[in-house]
């Protein structure tokens, strides 16, 4: 047992354990700086999924002589952990095992080349490029679609350009030879592919033909589409316009059988056509131009259509209204934004453009930026003509439209100053009626306090008056008493009898200068008791 375990440990463990995968292919590399002859090297695996079988051997990386072995049978699960070991035997002698490395197959593969077929004919290549593991029944990249292919081509100088899987190389110099590579890539991953072997195919002499429509260009505004070209020959040529879905050259097919007429442009001796009819919002198109006079024939190039990057923006409308210091402006969207996909394609946003048209100076123009179709300016001068026009523009495709025709409107003239006068004036009036009316009620009050006081209302009673003839006096002041002379006014009543004096009037009287004894004094009194007594001695 000692023997066995010095003889393990002699032998030292494999480094620098790598995986270099391409596609479904996975090649297991390392290090061994042990020098011992008749080395050899054994890998085991072992997978996520089954980690309670325990490792497995690797077929075909048993007892291998050199530092590398083809793993690509043990792997199946692309997505899945996978863990790999290595170690060294040497007869009896056995290494430890080397440091587990951890992979997920997906992750550390790369992309094949792919295939690449090159077609020379009348001055122009075309090529066929087939995906990496076309033909395979294993794949890592399940969809195929998903590649996008930059292929690289040169004569004295190289050039890229990113194609289909069945694309055309125009504009290439005639009888001359070119060389290309290309290669497959998956930008969603980050993945760049292996290019595929050079192959070089040497061009035609390009044939000019009279009877193809000539260059092809499109007018385009607010999603109406017009497809315009250059007759070469005149008589007897009819044209028969043609689309592709742009779609169907992802594809990895032949989509020549593809091509459909355009409504209404089919067998027309125009020069141009209206497809507006097939174009959706979404997708591109290829469109081509099939010339015919009697029994030849002849396909124009194509041109590719985005129709939001196509079209061209119409100018909006606009109106405006006012109301006291505020101009409202009102926007409608171009036509070709009606459509809400379209519009928030575009994520419009409008630029206005106002200034004061006066016509004994040049004002500046002033500038505005909205995302509503609805924006206000705010002091405005009364008595004003406002001019303003607008244009509607798109960042996300770096679009803009021409400026909408001038609208103009006047501001009426300024109410505002009357109506503070007004006000001011009727505040002041107000004010000034409150001040008056309370004046008034103060000296309402003072003048009948002075009248009572001064110019009493109440009378000394009638049978008081002819007293003396004494004018009345206030209680309240004190005057000067004078001399009265003190007299009595008896009434007498004499029956028919004659035998009887009635005193009634002046026991009446003398009630009655009882009651009013504030006009009367003690003389008054005296006096009356006398006559009194006289009176009654006569009667006796």
């Amino acid at each position: 047992p000692l023997g066995t375990n010095c003889a393990r440990s002699s032998l030292r463990s494999p480094e620098n354990v790598s995986v270099q995968a391409v596609n479904t292919n996975f090649t297991l590399s390392w290090e061994h700086s042990d020098s011992h002859p008749n080395v050899t090297f054994s890998a085991q695996f072992q997978w996520s999924e089954l980690q309670d079988s325990g490792w497995q051997e690797v077929p075909g990386c048993q007892a291998v002589a050199v530092p590398g072995c083809d793993i690509s049978s043990a792997i199946s699960e692309y997505y899945d952990v996978h863990f790999v070991r290595v170690r060294a035997q040497a007869g009896a002698a056995l290494s430890p095992w080397s440091h587990t490395l951890e992979m997920v197959p997906e992750y550390v593969a790369e992309i094949g080349p792919p295939g690449l077929e090159l077609q020379s004919m009348n001055g122009i290549v075309k090529v066929k490029v087939s995906p990496p593991e076309a033909n395979q029944r294993k794949k890592m990249w399940i969809n195929d679609l998903s590649f996008k292919y930059n292929l690289v081509f040169w004569e004295n100088s190289s050039h890229n350009k990113n194609i289909f899987p069945v694309d055309t190389i125009e504009d290439l110099a005639p009888n001359s030879t070119y060389c290309f590579k290309v290669q497959a890539n998956l930008p969603l991953e980050g993945k760049q592919g292996w290019f595929s072997p050079i192959s070089c195919v040497k061009t035609t002499q390009k044939v000019q033909d009279l009877l193809c429509a000539a260059n092809l260009s499109i007018l385009a505004l607010d999603m109406r589409f017009h497809l315009l070209w250059d007759k070469q020959e005149e008589q007897g040529v009819t044209y028969n316009v043609q689309y592709l879905l742009g779609f169907l050259k992802t594809l990895n097919g032949d989509y020549s059988d593809q091509w459909h007429s355009v409504p209404g442009c089919e067998n027309i001796t125009s020069s141009w056509c209206n497809f507006s009819s097939i174009i959706n919002n979404t997708g591109f198109y290829y469109l081509r131009v099939q010339a015919r006079q009697g029994h030849k024939s002849c396909l124009s190039r194509e041109l590719k259509v985005d129709p939001l990057q196509t079209n061209g923006i119409g100018p909006p409308g606009v109106r405006l209204e006012h109301s006291d210091t505020l101009l409202h402006i009102y926007i409608t969207p171009p036509e070709s934004a009606e459509d809400e996909l379209v519009r928030d394609s575009y994520s419009l946003s409008y630029r206005i453009l106002y200034w004061k048209n006066s016509s004994d100076k040049e004002e500046e123009l002033r500038q505005k930026e909205v995302k509503q179709t609805m924006a206000t300016v705010s002091d405005v001068s009364p008595s004003t003509l406002y001019c303003v026009k607008v244009q509607a523009f798109s960042r996300p495709y770096n679009k803009s439209s021409a400026y909408s025709q001038q609208e103009c409107i006047h501001t009426p003239a300024d109410t505002s100053l009357p109506w503070i006068i007004f006000a001011i004036f009727m505040g002041a009036l107000l004010v000034v009626l409150l001040v008056a009316a309370l004046l008034v009620f103060v000296l309402y009050q003072a003048y009948h306090k002075i009248k009572y006081v001064f110019f009493p209302s109440c009378q000394p009673p009638l049978n008081i008056e002819g007293f003396g003839a004494q004018p009345f006096s206030s209680p309240y002041l004190s005057a000067a008493e004078e001399p009265v002379e003190s007299c009595c006014v008896i009434e007498s009543m004499i029956t028919e009898e004659g035998s009887q004096i009635d005193f009634t009037d002046y026991n009446h009287s003398k009630q009655s200068s009882r009651d009013s004894g504030n006009y009367s004094n003690d003389d008054n009194t005296s006096g009356s008791k006398g006559s009194k007594e006289a009176l009654e001695k006569e009667s006796l």
